[in-house]
C-alpha cells in the first residue's frame, strides 16, 4: 500500500442510503483473481445501461472524472463482506470515502486496503454534500478543510498510524520478523 498523508479532490456526491457491496461492484464481476481491474466495474448498473453509460449518474457527469473523494449516506458498504467492493473504488481512484455510517466488514476492509473512511455527522455531511469547492483532507491533522474551515475526525491511532505508513496487514507482521524469528528458532521441532 501506498502511505497516505493529504488528498485534495473534488467530492463526488453519491446521494443514495444503504449502497451494498452488490451495488458498489455486482456479483457477475468477480471473477478477477487479483485485486487490480475492478474500477471499470463500480457501481456498473447504475453506471450503465445495456453497457452504454447512464447520464443521470454522477460517475458519468466530467465533472467529477477524477475525483478521490465520496460522499455518500448513511448505511455505506453494507450487505456481504467482499473485498471486491473496496478494491472497485481504490482502483476507480477513490482514497477517502466520507459518510455518517459505515457496514462493519466494509469499514475494515477500506483500511487493510488503503482507504480512508471517515465517519462524520449528518450536518457535516450535508454541509460537504452542499459544496462545490474541493475539498482537502488531511490524515495527520484529522481534519477535512472546506473553503479553509477545518473539520476535525476522529481515527483510532492504530488504524491512522497503518495508513500513514501504508502498512497492509503482511507489512504489519513483518514488523515484527525479528520477533517471529527468534521465536521460530525457540521452538523447532
Amino acid at each position: 500500500m501506498q502511505p497516505f498523508h493529504k488528498i485534495k479532490s473534488i467530492a463526488t456526491p453519491l446521494d443514495k442510503v444503504n449502497v451494498d457491496t452488490d451495488q458498489i461492484v455486482p456479483k457477475q464481476f468477480l471473477k478477477l483473481i487479483q485485486r487490480t481491474g475492478f474500477g471499470q466495474y463500480l457501481f456498473y448498473d447504475w453506471r450503465f445501461e445495456k453497457g452504454t453509460p447512464r447520464k443521470d449518474f454522477v460517475l458519468n457527469d466530467p465533472a467529477y472524472k477524477n475525483s478521490k473523494i465520496l460522499l455518500a449516506r448513511d448505511n455505506f458498504g453494507c450487505g456481504s463482506s467482499r473485498e471486491h467492493a473496496v478494491w472497485a473504488l481504490d482502483d476507480y481512484g477513490f482514497k477517502v470515502i466520507i459518510s455518517t455510517s459505515f457496514a462493519d466488514i466494509f469499514y475494515n476492509n477500506c483500511f487493510k486496503n488503503g482507504i480512508l473512511p471517515i465517519q462524520v455527522s449528518d450536518e457535516t455531511l450535508q454541509k460537504l454534500f452542499s459544496t462545490k469547492s474541493e475539498i482537502e483532507v488531511d490524515l495527520e491533522g484529522q481534519s477535512i478543510i472546506v473553503d479553509n474551515v477545518p473539520i476535525l475526525f476522529h481515527i483510532e491511532p492504530y488504524r491512522k498510524k497503518i495508513l500513514l505508513e501504508g502498512l497492509d496487514d503482511i507489512a504489519v507482521t513483518l514488523l515484527h520478523e525479528d520477533k517471529i524469528v527468534i521465536y521460530e528458532r525457540s521452538h523447532k521441532i
